[in-house]
């Protein structure tokens, strides 16, 4: 307790059992109390997973600025609404029953109860009457109401797709899930393979998706990243007949798209992906045993590593060739895992002279290049793919009658889409990176569907909502069953089931919803959470909606926040919401990182190396130094004991592989609750990553001491402190309201610009002044405590008690600055003398310029250059510049 600057172990108990017993942060329901003539404001947090580590000092960072925002708005008059609960299906949890023994619903109930209990004890001001959790029957039943809508209107379908199966996990993954062709979780391979699934048609609202990003207060670089990921792109489909070596017909036909139709005579080769339908058919005899080898290594590879731009191409040639419509020549057909079954055809025509990833792909396997785009200014370098628009060459061909040269890209992108398509080779065609949403996981713990099979003709029949919840069955063993099939086959007295309609024998749905479903529509239960009758309520939804301030990691940035804004556009087309976006305006916090690790190199012979030598450190034998054994001289890190080693110093995300993961419970225990917040609050700009370091939550922690001594006093020779306050009922003087105002004026403008770490710096001002004056005004120091409360509930609850207030600051109004206090009466006006400036004086901002004259006439500094000098003119500018204009004929005589 050495470090112990106020008695916060004392104050934040005491304050967090008064606002849960008094429920002072509860938000009345509409026809319960709430006052709807107020403005709202819906401040919500991304959906925390309740992982069995608990929290680390990263998480509060968005926790504690929603909690600043939230007490900042009730302060204003708004009514508030900030609420709290538990993504908690999904694989983590059910990986952990499976390497423990304990059902998932255990551990998860164990893990939420240790985050709420974490959560509390930060003193954020949730509504835990609103809580809920996405495992929770009453909750899931929504969510498979919602699959039913999705069902309903053709948005849910089944299909035969290549999916990421890991045998290991058992289950399906997502691209995002699989990493350099390994599980992201528990780093399993991971295998490209055709299963029937539930999937999602999102790209039925790909092009609404893209137009209502416009209207959000979101960050551009997230805006843009899912522009990227929804990939709209116009172009066209064309048709290649698939021939043999001679030209033979092979009665097939190739469909590509390319958003370069005006590049086809450049077109010298076609690929299709490993997956593609027609590739057995393509496949020669000759070529078959290669081709084969080929689509099983790309099966391991995820679509993400398959697509990267830096790897290398690769590819097989399939043995078969295709016509070129436009010049009747015959080129061949490749296979290469860099074209994605998934998007467009699945096949492209290979244009290597303006395509970066095609000129490669030529190069390496010594394919034409034909160029056909010319650069307006004529340059170019010949090595590289030209990939931008131009002029058009080597573009005609009498056998087709297509003729192009000399036109403008655009221009002939246009002529080539409609010869086509008069033609009868292709068409014009919208395209999007955009796939369907695969929505089913071969794992226990998730949402079953609602929906079963006829066992007499495998129909799929929904359930009625009467029947829903569909609850999950408890399962002893949650492994994977080897074969592909989910875990849940195993509950067969479950899965054998009656179709209530027709009293037909029938089966359920195995595989069970992704973790992203209950994730999808939280923050809409939120506003009703205990309705058992429907979704959401019209009338709290339509007070409460949208979401204002949406607050979370920029891991996020894609898949949640696009599948979120898909199913509300659902829901709002049929009714249950009234906004088309369920986020009015996104934050994404920063990192906070590990404490700077200092590493040092030793060379074989065990003697200091530098990390700025010249020989190769890869050699060397690294060493963690402690922090004590260092110094910082300029920029860099040296040893103490020898400031010639220089020292390589990081900073590393926090994770428990590294040791470098700081708990919350053991910076409450030694600094308090308040001094967290504070220093994660000051520790920079809040959407910037940051750096942890226990010396910078000592400062705060004293500065909220030095806080508590101003208005409290000292402490008594025992360590105690007297009851009361050290504050007078005397009035302020006017430069104590100024220096109040000032505070407040920035205090406000700050927290609404959520710069909160300079928010912080004004009060601490503030502090600095006050302990400057001779007394501490009440009505001063009551406005002070209640700018602080939003940052350090907890002390300045005990403040505000002090200073004799029975109720909580909670709803208190937030100080207004008023102008008057804001003026600075005085400012620097420069002096100048014939136009060359001399120096600045200090004047009142209402001075006239006789006044504004004589005090530069009597300043030290200006009179020299005009005693005995004849003045022709002044020239003044009030509040800017004074100019005086010497007669220069009389001051020479």
């Amino acid at each position: 307790q050495a470090r112990r600057a106020y008695p916060y172990d004392e104050i934040e108990p005491r304050w967090q059992a008064h606002w849960e017993e008094r429920r002072t942060f509860r938000t009345p329901d509409i026809g319960d109390g709430l006052d709807t003539s107020r403005p709202k404001c819906y401040i919500l947090d991304m959906f925390p997973y309740p992982s069995g580590a608990g929290l680390h000092v990263g998480h509060p960072l968005g926790y504690t600025a929603t909690d600043i925002l939230s007490r900042f708005k009730r302060m204003k008059g708004f009514n508030v609404l900030h609420p709290m609960g538990w993504d908690a299906f999904g694989l983590p949890a059910e990986q952990y029953a499976i390497q423990t023994g304990t059902h998932p619903k255990t551990t998860t109930a164990r893990n939420i109860d240790r985050f709420r209990i974490q959560l509390k004890s930060l003193g954020f001001s949730y509504d835990w009457d609103r809580e809920i959790s996405t495992t929770e029957p009453a909750y899931y039943k929504w969510t498979q109401w919602i699959f039913l809508q999705l069902l309903k209107r053709g948005l849910a379908y089944q299909a035969e797709v290549p999916v990421n199966w890991c045998p290991a996990l058992g289950t399906v993954l997502a691209n995002e899930e699989v990493i350099d062709g390994v599980s992201e979780r528990g780093g399993y391979p991971v295998i490209r393979k055709p299963m029937r699934q539930w999937m999602l048609r999102i790209t039925s609202y790909a092009d609404r998706l893209l137009e209502d990003l416009d209207d959000l207060d979101w960050p551009e670089s997230i805006k843009e990243m899912q522009r990227n990921w929804i990939g709209r792109s116009e172009g066209a489909e064309l048709e290649f007949c698939a021939v043999d070596q001679e030209g033979h017909d092979l009665g097939a036909k190739l469909t590509v798209y390319t958003t370069r139709p005006d590049t086809i005579f450049g077109a010298t080769y076609l690929v299709v992906a490993p997956e593609h339908v027609l590739l057995p058919s393509l496949t020669s005899e000759e070529q078959r045993a290669h081709v084969e080898e080929y689509t099983e290594v790309a099966a391991r590879k995820s679509e993400l590593e398959r697509t990267e731009l830096q790897k290398e191409k690769t590819g097989v040639f399939s043995g078969s060739y295709a016509k070129n419509p436009a010049t009747g020549e015959i080129i061949p057909i490749w296979v290469a895992d860099y074209v994605l079954a998934s998007y467009g055809t699945g096949a492209i025509m290979a244009v290597p002279a303006h395509d970066s990833r095609d000129h490669e792909f030529a190069l390496k396997y010594e394919l034409p290049i034909i160029k056909v785009v010319s650069p307006p200014n004529g340059n170019c370098d010949p090595e590289e793919a030209y990939a931008d628009d131009g002029i058009m060459i080597n573009s005609s061909s009498s056998s087709s009658g297509l003729n192009i040269n000399g036109m403008l890209s655009q221009d002939a992108a246009l002529e080539v889409t409609s010869w086509v398509e008069s033609n009868g080779f292709g068409k014009k065609k919208v395209n999007y990176k955009l796939r369907d949403w695969l929505f089913a996981r071969q794992r226990y713990w998730g949402e079953p569907f609602p929906v079963i099979y006829l066992d007499d003709t495998n129909e799929m029949v929904p359930l009625t909502e009467n029947q829903l919840p569909l609850t999950l069955p408890e399962l002893d063993d949650f492994t994977p069953t080897g074969t592909g099939e989910p875990p849940l086959t195993k509950a067969a007295d479950w899965v054998r089931t009656t179709d209530v309609l027709t009293g037909k024998p029938a089966r359920r749905e195995t595989s069970t919803m992704p973790q992203w479903a209950g994730s999808c529509w939280y923050y809409l239960r939120f506003m009703d959470p205990k309705n058992s009758s429907t979704l959401v309520d019209k009338a709290k939804e339509s007070y409460w909606g949208p979401v204002d301030i949406y607050v979370g990691g920029a891991e996020h940035s894609v898949l949640h926040l696009l599948y979120a804004r898909f199913w509300h556009k659902v829901l709002y087309d049929i009714g249950v919401v009234s906004t088309k976006e369920p986020f009015k305006c996104l934050i994404n916090q920063g990192l906070i990182l590990g404490e700077v690790e200092y590493t040092a190199y030793r060379d074989n012979e065990g003697k200091w190396v530098s990390a700025d030598s010249d020989s190769s450190l890869s050699d060397c034998i690294q060493e963690k130094v402690p922090a004590d054994k260092i110094t910082k001289v300029g920029d860099n890190y040296v040893l103490k004991d020898d400031p010639n080693i220089r020292l390589n110093a990081r900073a590393y995300k926090m994770s428990k592989s590294r040791g470098n993961v700081i708990n919350p419970d053991d910076v409450v225990s030694e600094y308090g609750a308040d001094s967290l917040r504070l220093y994660e609050m000051f520790m920079g700009p809040l959407r910037d990553s940051k750096t942890w370091s226990t010396g910078g939550i000592e400062g705060v922690h004293r500065f909220l001491g030095r806080t508590w001594r101003l208005v409290v006093g000292a402490p008594l020779p025992d360590g105690s402190y007297k009851d009361g306050t050290m504050v007078t009922d005397v009035e302020p003087t006017f430069e104590q309201l100024r220096v109040l105002h000032k505070c407040m004026a920035r205090v406000s403008e700050e927290i609404q610009e959520t710069r909160f770490n300079t928010a912080i710096s004004a009060m601490m001002e503030f502090v600095n002044a006050a302990y400057k004056w001779d007394t501490q005004p009440k009505s001063v120091i009551d406005s002070f405590v209640l700018l602080l409360s939003p940052f350090a509930p907890h002390l300045a609850e005990e403040l505000w008690f002090r200073l004799g207030h029975a109720q909580s600051l909670a709803h208190e109004q937030f100080p207004e600055a008023k102008n008057e206090y804001l003026k600075e009466s005085e400012i620097v006006l420069p002096v100048q003398i014939n136009g060359k400036t001399r120096g600045t004086i200090l004047v009142d901002k209402e001075c006239s310029e006789d006044d504004v004259f004589q005090i530069a006439a009597s300043d030290d500094r200006l009179s020299k250059y005009l005693d005995g000098k004849a003045i022709r003119k002044r020239i003044y500018v009030p509040g800017r510049i004074l100019n005086v204009i010497l007669d220069q004929q009389k001051a020479r005589t």
